[in-house]
Order: C-alpha cells, then structure tokens, then sequence
C-alpha cells in the first residue's frame, strides 16, 4: 500500500470509527429515553433522525474509501456503485434538511411565546414526522438521476465520456437534465441554509439578550445556572457553526477540483475529512450536552 493510502486510511479511520460510535450512541440513547419516557418530546425525533443520517453518511463514504484505497475492483458491481453513491448523497440531503429543522425548532423555543412562534413551534411528533417525510420524499428525487448514471468500472464501455468518483463513475447526461438535478440541489441548499441562517442569527441575539440580563443581575449564580433552553441552544449554534464551515469549505473544494481535474491525494485526503466531519462530530456535541441537560432541547 502506498503513503499516501496509508495516511488516506488513517484520516478514514480516526473520523469515521468514533463517528459511528458517537452517532450508534445517539440513536440508541434517544430511542430509548423516547420509547420508555413517559413524555414523547418531537425534537427527540429530529436527534434520532440526524444520527441516523449521519450513520448513512459514515458507512456509504466508507465503503466507497476501502473499495478506491485498498483496489477492490470487483467490490461493489454495478448495484453496489448506484446504491453507495446514491445513498451518500440523498442522506447529505436529509442531513442539511435535519439540521435546518433542528436548528429553526430551536429558534422557535427559545423566542418570546407570542402566538405566531407558538404555531410554529412543532407540538407533537407526528407534526415532525411530517416533515421528516417530506425531506425524504424530496431527497429521493432529487437524487434519482444518480440511478441511471452510475456505473461500476468493471461494467462500464472506457470509450464512454464519464467522471472517475471513487471506484465507481458517472456517466456524462444530457445538458438539461444535468442542469435540472442541479438546479434542483441548489435551491434545497440555499432555501434550507437561509433558514439555518435566520434560525442562527435569532437564536445568537437570544443568548446576547441572555447574557446581558445576567451581567445586569450581577449574581455568579445566574451565570451559571443557566435554563436548560439556553444552554441547549449553546449546543445548536456549535453545530450550525460545524455544519457551514464542513459544507463550505468542501464546496470550495469540490469547485476546485472540478475546474481544475486534479485528483492528487491531499485533495482527496481533504475531502475524505469534510465529507466525514460534520457527521463525525455532531453526536458528542448533544452528548455532552445531554449529560448536562436532561431534558435536552426541550423547552418547559
């Protein structure tokens, strides 16, 4: 194995094996606490969602880096290329759409309880359901072109135009449905970091307004006892924080790399990181603070 494989396998390794654990951890967790409990909190639903995202999100990538790092040629097949790749990129859908929702329901508790944050307040699980089921629903379709477009290298004609994604490749489409799913990612993308954006920007006057009525109490202990709300939000800002550095930093690259055609290993090493950054990190942020926070995200 070469260096730069090695080093590749090391990134991989360190990111994804505490990721899987972190998110297993989560999903177990909160599965239990909601099955048990005798109070059923929606936002567990949108934590129990999240995790499993980023499950998916972990084991696709990882798959995709042991079949390109060690050379398994005949690993995956046709099938297993459009399922790991398509799989990838509708859970990095559900993974932005999950994030967003958690990050506005989060802004709409901490607000005032006025009566049109109270509408938007999510009352009931079935109410977060119904989103979850229309992420779902919109991410599968606009990742379905990938159906048809990928191809294992053992099964593909070579004289054929087509991009090399690990192990697997894509086949050139026709310009108007190449820019169609485009298209369509990008107004999921802007529409949803908006919201992340307007719930971020709340929730942060929020905790401004918060931290000035403490220092204008002058009393230690307000400072640190904060309410449960506040300090979950603390927990929701750091991953919107971790969310737009991962995503941005890893379209930059992504542009980069595609303008220029360079596939060297740094990049790839890059990439590998960010695609597995976000899903890596983001379950020991809530357990951490769901040691602290018994009722985590949930607004009394």
């Amino acid at each position: 194995m070469k260096w730069n494989n090695i080093i590749h396998t090391i990134i991989f390794l360190s990111l994804a094996g505490p990721g899987i654990v972190g998110n297993i951890l989560m999903f177990v967790r909160l599965v239990y606490t909601s099955t048990l409990g005798t109070e059923k909190k929606p936002v567990d639903l949108i934590l129990i969602h999240l995790a499993f995202s980023n499950m998916i999100i972990i084991c696709t990538t990882g798959i995709k880096n042991i079949a390109t790092v060690f050379y398994f040629r005949n690993f995956l097949g046709d099938i297993g290329c459009k399922a790991v790749v398509y799989l990838a990129r509708m859970a990095r859908g559900l993974s932005i759409c999950t994030t967003c929702l958690l990050s506005v329901v989060q802004a709409v508790t901490i607000n005032p309880r006025t009566t049109l944050w109270t509408k938007l307040k999510p009352q009931t699980s079935w109410q977060v359901l119904q989103f979850l089921l229309l992420f779902w629903i919109v991410n599968v379709l606009i990742s379905s072109n990938l159906l048809c477009y990928i191809k294992a290298g053992s099964d593909l004609n070579m004289s054929l135009p087509r991009t090399y994604i690990g192990h697997c490749y894509m086949l050139s489409s026709r310009h108007i449905i190449k820019w169609l799913f485009l298209s369509l990612m990008t107004v999921r993308d802007v529409i949803f970091q908006s919201l992340m954006g307007w719930s971020s920007g709340s929730m942060a006057l929020r905790l401004y307004e918060h931290h000035k009525r403490v220092l204008y109490l002058h009393s230690s202990r307000c400072a640190h006892n904060s309410p449960p709300e506040i300090r979950a939000t603390w927990s929701v800002l750091i991953l919107m924080t971790c969310f737009l550095f991962f995503y941005w930093v890893d379209f930059i690259l992504s542009f980069y790399i595609g303008y220029t055609v360079t596939h060297d290993s740094i990049s790839l090493n890059i990439k590998t990181f960010l695609e597995l950054g976000y899903a890596g990190f983001s379950p020991y942020v809530l357990i951490s603070r769901y040691s602290h926070v018994p009722n985590i995200l949930h607004a009394h």
